[in-house]
């Protein structure tokens, strides 16, 4: 049987950034100042600019360009998870940018490297357009634990931010956990879940769409259960809902996505390249950049397996998710 959860909407308690503190005395309470994104992206990618510059300032440090200060470079790109193959483009384009420069010094090779590193992930700025059809119909998957469900409720709240009215599909439905997370999430979203006990995740999503043709829903987010791309038998369950949605939907899905959990580096790759293969994937979503010092893949994604990166997430709170900016990320790891 299909449940359909309206949540009403409520005052929940103020987020961490709006707390207010006052004194014993009774001393006026002062707000704190939210953090904007470009500081929220800075603090998430902390331990990867520390774990680079700790590196990089030695290296910068002075001294002339020599073959010696490629070479050390080279492992310090490695050592950040920036893959083999995406650090000998970089080193390359390194090269090229000194000698047409005219650099001679170490010191002068920080921004140029992070000039490189722009051009290089640009090819991943790709902005999501939502407006090209109604219901629009997103397809999430991913490894266990790589934060699809969370991702689903930040993405809800992007969208309403944007105006558009959304619906949130339980595919996951080999976890109870999992229904009951996205319930929390329409909860504080003030959005419909649809959700189906059981084990039938194509049903569970078509009838989303055919609920968000009724209601006029401008958006479908539907989740599914996570896997290992090793699990065959599974990665061919995929395969099936998203035929089942085209079936709901024949342009459908519009947009899929594959949430990829920043902390696992290069394994992240094998990762876009075995969904990739399954569904032909549309984009990315890089998940949990707060406390990793890997944030590095993102060139290693960019030179291999150049799928956009449609929108990436430093946090736990529901905001702490945005679209994809190359600049604002390179400048995150470097300054």
């Amino acid at each position: 049987m299909f449940s359909f959860f309206k949540k009403s909407a409520k005052e929940d308690a103020p987020p961490e950034e709006l707390r207010v503190e006052g004194n014993s005395a009774g001393e006026k309470a002062v707000e704190e100042k939210p953090l904007s994104w470009g500081e929220r992206l800075r603090q998430g990618l902390a331990k990867t600019r520390e774990n680079l510059n700790s590196k990089l300032s030695g290296l910068f440090g002075g001294g002339k360009i020599d073959e010696e200060l490629y070479e050390e470079l080279e492992t310090v790109l490695l050592t950040a998870d920036v893959g083999v193959s995406a650090t000998q483009a970089l080193l390359d384009d390194l090269r090229n940018r000194v000698r047409r420069q005219g650099l001679t010094e170490a010191s002068q090779m920080q921004e140029a490297l992070h000039d490189a590193l722009v051009d290089m992930i640009a090819v991943l700025e790709k902005p999501l357009d939502i407006g090209t059809h109604k219901p629009f119909v997103i397809m999430l998957a991913g490894v266990n634990g790589a934060g699809k469900t969370t991702t689903i409720g930040k993405l809800a709240k992007h969208f309403q931010e944007q105006g558009k009215s959304v619906l949130l599909a339980a595919g996951d439905t080999f976890r109870a956990a999992a229904r009951e997370q996205l319930q929390t999430w329409g909860e504080r979203n003030n959005v419909t879940v649809i959700s189906q006990e059981g084990n039938d995740a194509a049903a569970v999503i078509y009838d989303a769409i055919q609920a968000a043709h009724a209601r006029g829903i401008d958006i479908v987010l539907a989740d599914t259960a996570g896997r290992l791309p090793t699990q065959l038998h599974l990665m061919e369950e995929l395969k099936k809902i998203k035929r089942v949605i085209a079936k709901a939907e024949a342009s459908a899905p519009h947009e899929v996505l594959l949430v990829l959990d920043a902390n696992t580096g290069q394994n992240a790759l094998a990762q876009v390249k075995a969904f990739d293969g399954a569904l032909g994937l549309t984009g990315l979503v890089l998940s949990k950049l707060d406390g990793t010092a890997k944030g590095g893949v993102i060139a290693a994604i960019a030179k291999t397996q150049p799928v956009p990166v449609r929108f990436i997430g430093v946090g736990e709170r529901i905001d702490d998710l945005r679209p994809f900016v190359a600049k604002e990320f390179a400048d995150a790891m470097f300054k």
